[in-house]
């Protein structure tokens, strides 16, 4: 099997409001790019939470005294503390210079997800918190470009993470739809007729992953990629679906 990833440069800087889909449209026709069935549009958080309105002025929020005893715990500002609780179901850990917690939608991570790069601060300091349901977010764009195009077509929402004992950051889906999001294997074989135990394929991450090479995380402008060629089987579709539950965390 090979694959290709196909940049969407070009376009604008998001705004609260703006139709995500019609712009990929747009930007696709301008790049003389047509989508093929089984393609998938990988689309980055950031201009999703931009399109949706998710971009929060530090300035409005009020710190509660909660926050203010981990802003000084972990040397942060107490408003984006504050961000992170109510993002947030539970602290996981902290020290100076690091908040990690587990979000409301699952993942744990630093800060919630919420992130201050690549934003306008022309206003005053502010922040981008993540979409309130990636993975409706991705039904959306999805439903919009498959009627546009009459194509077969899936939808990953991807983010930025890291992961513990490994030191930089890779691309992760938090939405998707029309796409596999886990290949379970379990119970097949392997090449000496094994039975696979654990085998749990996460395909939705890889490909995020591989998009996220083109798209970059400081300058490139590039939000958006087609990644055509990954033949994902059939079987759950919700990104949701990849946080591992509460009661498997080895690390709790």
């Amino acid at each position: 099997m090979s694959f290709s990833l196909i940049p969407i440069r070009g376009l604008p800087l998001i705004e609260k409001g703006d139709n995500l889909g019609e712009l990929l449209i747009e930007r696709l026709s301008d790049c003389d790019v047509q989508l093929q069935d089984l393609d998938v549009v990988v689309v980055a958080q950031k201009i999703v939470s931009k399109a949706e309105g998710r971009q929060v002025q530090l300035d409005s929020v009020e710190p509660s005294d909660e926050a203010i005893r981990l802003a000084d715990e972990t040397e942060k500002d107490p408003r984006l503390v504050e961000l992170i609780l109510r993002e947030s179901t539970e602290v996981v850990r902290t020290k100076p210079g690091v908040l990690i917690s587990r979000h409301r939608l699952g993942h744990v991570g630093a800060h919630a997800g919420i992130d201050q790069s690549n934003i306008d601060h022309g206003s005053g300091d502010s922040c981008l918190l993540l979409p309130v349901d990636p993975d409706a977010s991705a039904r959306r764009l999805q439903e919009t470009l498959s009627r546009t195009t009459g194509k077969n077509i899936g939808v990953i929402i991807s983010d930025s993470a890291n992961r513990p004992w490994r030191l930089g950051t890779v691309g992760i889906a938090i939405g998707a739809a029309n796409v596999c999001v886990l290949d379970d294997r379990r119970g097949g074989q392997d090449l000496f007729e094994r039975e696979l135990k654990v085998t749990l394929v996460n395909v939705a991450d890889s490909i995020a992953t591989a998009a996220t090479l083109v798209m970059g995380e400081t300058t490139e402008r590039v939000p958006a990629v087609v990644v055509r060629g990954v033949a994902a089987p059939p079987g759950i579709e919700d990104a949701s679906a990849i946080n591992r539950p509460i009661e498997e965390d080895l690390f709790r």
